[in-house]
């Protein structure tokens, strides 16, 4: 089972510091030698919104006016269980603080 865990900016959203830096990339390490994580990588903070109405496309740069809820960052897993996926969050979270997650499952075909 695959599942995306996607970081949201908030207010509460810490400075990284060495000691942050260091435990993530510990982290990191550990959940790729494992091959549990498949990508992560951090998302530019604007964005380009691209929406569909009656047939015509519109395109809409960002940033936008909830900056505080976007998603700045993802990582990509593969874990045997939802329970192993929420797990890995705890993780992440208790490494880099106050914040938010959002896990999800990934379908492939």
């Amino acid at each position: 089972m695959r599942y995306m865990m996607m970081t949201k900016a908030t207010d509460a959203t810490p400075v990284a510091d060495e000691k942050m830096f260091a435990e993530m990339s510990a982290f990191i390490e550990e959940l790729t030698a494992s091959g549990v994580l498949l990508a992560t990588g951090g998302l530019a903070p604007n964005g380009t919104l691209v929406s569909s109405a009656g047939g015509e496309i519109t395109i809409t740069d960002g940033p936008f006016t909830e900056t505080k809820e976007a998603v700045v960052g993802f990582a990509l897993v593969e874990a045997r269980s939802k329970e192993e996926a929420v797990e890995l969050a705890r993780r992440f979270r208790r490494i880099v603080g106050d914040g938010e997650s959002v896990l999800q499952e990934v379908f492939t075909g």
